[in-house]
């Protein structure tokens, strides 16, 4: 082994710390969905409320998990992409995070009316797409599977759409529903913010995309 090899090995195995890392953060996530989901079908108010306020922990636990890949980041010489598609994707992972916890405050503070059930259709998509996203970070490691990459990352951008098309139509029922405004008000902002969070699944998908056109 040349004196080069020899250095470049002291290095290496350091940058599959990033790998790990982001598979804690995806892993959470999955767990966060899956809990959403799961409270929003509850029938109990009480124990929804309560099943959805776990969701704090979950995304401290997702903040701190991104404080470490960027602590790495300061650390490492050596990444396995770009030091910026690494921040980027971190950054993008946390704020999926960040909104799905957001929603689910508002949910337990506004105790809307949801007799269409739009919060259950949200949750199933947002489920559907953490775990395409979950799918496609998992397959970073070694890239060897790059079709399943992007087919998880196209399954995203693709739940995004229906999210657009339930909002739209959601907001179009709501607006002539003769519903209380301040009740159209709580909807409206809740069902926005819904939506905002499969915008994040997309944002995280366009940076694996990106990823894997650069590296693979």
């Amino acid at each position: 082994m040349s004196p080069i090899d020899s250095f470049l090995k002291i290095f290496l195995p350091k940058d599959r710390i990033f790998y790990t890392l982001f598979e804690e953060v995806a892993n959470t996530l999955v767990l966060m969905g899956d809990t959403f989901k799961n409270a929003l079908s509850e029938k109990d108010l009480a124990k929804r409320d309560q099943m959805l306020k776990t969701l704090e922990e979950l995304e401290h636990k997702n903040d701190e998990i991104t404080h470490q890949i960027f602590i790495e980041l300061g650390r490492n010489f050596i990444t396995p992409f770009d030091r910026e598609d690494i921040h980027y994707l971190a950054t993008s992972l946390d704020d999926i995070a960040d909104y799905i916890w957001g929603a689910a405050k508002r949910v337990v503070n506004y105790q809307i009316d949801d007799r269409n059930n739009t919060l259950q259709a949200f949750a199933e998509i947002i489920c559907k797409s953490i775990k395409s996203i979950n799918t496609a970070i998992h397959g970073l490691r070694g890239m060897k599977n790059l079709r399943d990459i992007t087919a998880s990352c196209v399954t995203v951008n693709s739940l995004e759409n229906d999210a657009d098309d339930l909002l739209d139509n959601t907001m179009m029922r709501l607006f002539t529903s003769g519903v209380d405004p301040v009740e159209l008000i709580k909807q409206k902002d809740i069902f926005q913010m819904l939506e905002i969070v499969t915008d994040k699944c997309e944002d995280a998908a366009n940076v694996v995309e990106s990823i894997i056109i650069k590296y693979a």
